[in-house]
Order: C-alpha cells, then sequence, then structure tokens
C-alpha cells in the first residue's frame, strides 16, 4: 500500500484486513519522506501486529515506483496492490485469491461491471474512467471491464515480466499493466468491488491535467497494439466466479 500521511486510514486498514485474511501474510506500507504521518501510524501497532512493515521507497516519487519499492521488499508469492483509504475492496480479497489458486497470474478488481460499483470522488475523474474502460472493453475487445483500477493481485513473478514505461504520474502504471497482460497472453481473472474513495478523508493525489494525459498516452498505445495483435487476442480469456456473468 503506497502511502502519504495516511495515519489515520492506516489505523483503520491494519484492523480491517486483519481481520478478514486468513492465510500469512504481510502488510507493507510504502511511504516516500520520512516525515510521513504513517511511520508513527505504523510504529505504534507493530507490536499487536507483527505482520506489517514500513517500507521507505528510495526509487523514485509516483505510485509505481512506491509499488516496486513494495514488491522488492515483500516475501510473499501473491502480491496485493491495496489503496489504503478503501475499505469496500477489503471483501474481494478472498474471491481474488481463489481464482489465483485456479492460476490465474493477475486478478484485477472492476468497479463497472458485474455488481462493481464506484462512488466518491472527483466525478470528472469518474467520468473519465468510466468512458475509458468502457470504450476498452466494447470497442477494443478489452477482456478486463477495468483496467485503470490499481485494486490488483497477480504472482510476483508476473511483475518483474512485465517491462514498465510508466513515469511517475498517478497510477497509469496500473493501466499498462492490465494492457500488457492482455498483450502477452497471460491468465487473467476479474472481481467486481465496490469502491468508496476518500471514505475516511485525507488528500487526494488526483490532478486532472496530468493524470489525463498519462492515462491518454497508454489508452491510444492499446488501442495501436491491440489492433495488431486481434487475432492472438482472440483465444484470451478472463476468469470469474461461477456466478459473475460477462
Amino acid at each position: 500500500m503506497p502511502v502519504r500521511n495516511e495515519g489515520h486510514n492506516i489505523k483503520i486498514m491494519i484492523k480491517a484486513l486483519n481481520s478478514v485474511i486468513e492465510v500469512p501474510n504481510e502488510l507493507l506500507f510504502i511511504y516516500d519522506h520520512p516525515d510521513d504521518d504513517c511511520i508513527e501510524a505504523v510504529q505504534g501497532l507493530e507490536v499487536s501486529y507483527p505482520n506489517i512493515r514500513l517500507i521507505h521507497n528510495q526509487i523514485g516519487v509516483g505510485a509505481y515506483n512506491a509499488v516496486k519499492a513494495g514488491v522488492n521488499s515483500s516475501k510473499g508469492e501473491y502480491i496485493l496492490i491495496f489503496a489504503v483509504d478503501e475499505l469496500g475492496p477489503v471483501l474481494a480479497i478472498d474471491d481474488m485469491l481463489y481464482l489465483m489458486d485456479q492460476g490465474c497470474e493477475l486478478v484485477s478488481c472492476t468497479r463497472y461491471a458485474h455488481g462493481g460499483r464506484r462512488l466518491g470522488g472527483s466525478t470528472i475523474g469518474h467520468m473519465l474512467s468510466w468512458f475509458a474502460n468502457k470504450l476498452f472493453f466494447y470497442i477494443f475487445d478489452s477482456v478486463l471491464t477495468d483496467c485503470t483500477t490499481g485494486i490488483k493481485m497477480f504472482r510476483k513473478s508476473f511483475f518483474d515480466q512485465i517491462d514498465f514505461e510508466s513515469d511517475s504520474v498517478g497510477w497509469t502504471f496500473v493501466f499498462e499493466m492490465s494492457i500488457k497482460a492482455q498483450l502477452q497472453g497471460f491468465k487473467l481473472g476479474e472481481v467486481p468491488i465496490i469502491s468508496i474513495d476518500r471514505l475516511y478523508g485525507g488528500e487526494s493525489t488526483f490532478k486532472l491535467v496530468p493524470w489525463f494525459i498519462g492515462y491518454l498516452k497508454w489508452f491510444t498505445w492499446g488501442i495501436k497494439f491491440f489492433k495488431l495483435s486481434r487475432e492472438k487476442k482472440k483465444s484470451h480469456s478472463v476468469v470469474r466466479l461461477p456466478n459473475y456473468t460477462a
């Protein structure tokens, strides 16, 4: 979980995750700056929750570098990227683990299909995300209905097989991950979530212009390469639980 002054949210999330995850796990909180208030919050809970760790990201700024620092420091076979300010997706973790155990190499959550929903947050950001994902799914034959969500689980070896090119703008790297995972033929899974942005407050990092430009880059990149590999991709599919319909 990349964090930036999320001390209050961290306390809530640690209790929530430890109450629902039944498999052995570690919770890694990746911060950029030594004055981040998450440090004190995590240190105050380390005795009660020995599975939590602080990771100082020294690779570079941005969500991608924070996640990369977390992956490099992780000990588990499965990696879950999670947002520290969202409680709703906690309920999807068991389903994600189930699909991973069925052989998926990447399981992505969806806010736009199979009962998934997105609540709160920026209206403009919501509309751009919804529109881009619908275009990708219906026009360009994406097998994922929500390529841009940051809630994803994957095998640790999978992360090293994606040649990431994203810069430090927002969470564009998860869009890139979704596109390249499809083009490279990985076995994918998808689970619906109810996403509630900033349920307990905190500062959003959303910035309309740079984020729009960053996501537009990967949108146009994906269109180009989806067309080039359309015949190969037709044999590719996504795994969902039996009660989910496409």
